[in-house]
């Protein structure tokens, strides 16, 4: 597998992943958040990442930036919306491979946090913790019963417990329809 940033010429293929991933109109939902998050200034800077198997294209990943309200200190930070692995390609690995990989490029780059809206059995696998329970605020609430599902992954050490606040999140993904788990 081969994992690459994507280029404008990558875009209908992300978008019919997304679109394969999620099914019906979820998927046309997610592929049209995709779009529009690659095109905000807002989200910049933004990671995005396609996992290749003999150059078919199996999965993407996506980072934009966030900033954290009510804090002093300047923490660069990053969310995770979306993450797609095609339906057959599902249950292989493809989206671990892509987190890693991705977390890897954005510590690198001296990003402190990340953020991701998802499923709470599955993000913990790679590192993310409740973020609620650590001092981070959706920028949308969460139901009390979803509250595990808003997870936050430290990529320098000590940020965590130094600073809090509420996230704020670039255009495009800053509506409450987004942040229903």
């Amino acid at each position: 597998m081969n994992i690459r940033k994507t280029t404008e010429t990558d875009i209908g293929i992300v978008l019919s992943i997304h679109k394969k991933a999620f099914g019906g109109d979820k998927g046309a939902e997610i592929a049209d958040l995709v779009d529009g998050l690659l095109k905000d200034q807002t989200a910049t800077p933004r990671l995005s990442l396609i996992a290749l198997d003999d150059s078919k294209a199996d999965g993407h990943i996506l980072y934009t930036k966030a900033r954290l309200n009510l804090t002093n200190e300047s923490v660069s930070a990053q969310i995770l919306a979306p993450l797609a692995v095609l339906p057959e390609a599902q249950s292989e690995g493809v989206g671990g491979r892509l987190i890693k990989y991705s977390l890897m490029l954005l510590k690198n780059s001296r990003v402190e946090l990340v953020f991701v809206l998802g499923h709470p059995d599955y993000y913990p696998r790679y590192g993310f913790k409740p973020a609620g329970d650590l001092g981070y605020e959706a920028p949308y609430p969460i139901p009390e019963e979803h509250a595990g599902a808003w997870m936050v992954q430290e990529l320098c050490t000590g940020v965590i417990g130094r600073v809090g606040g509420k996230v704020q999140c670039c255009d495009v993904l800053n509506q409450p329809q987004h942040w229903r788990e």
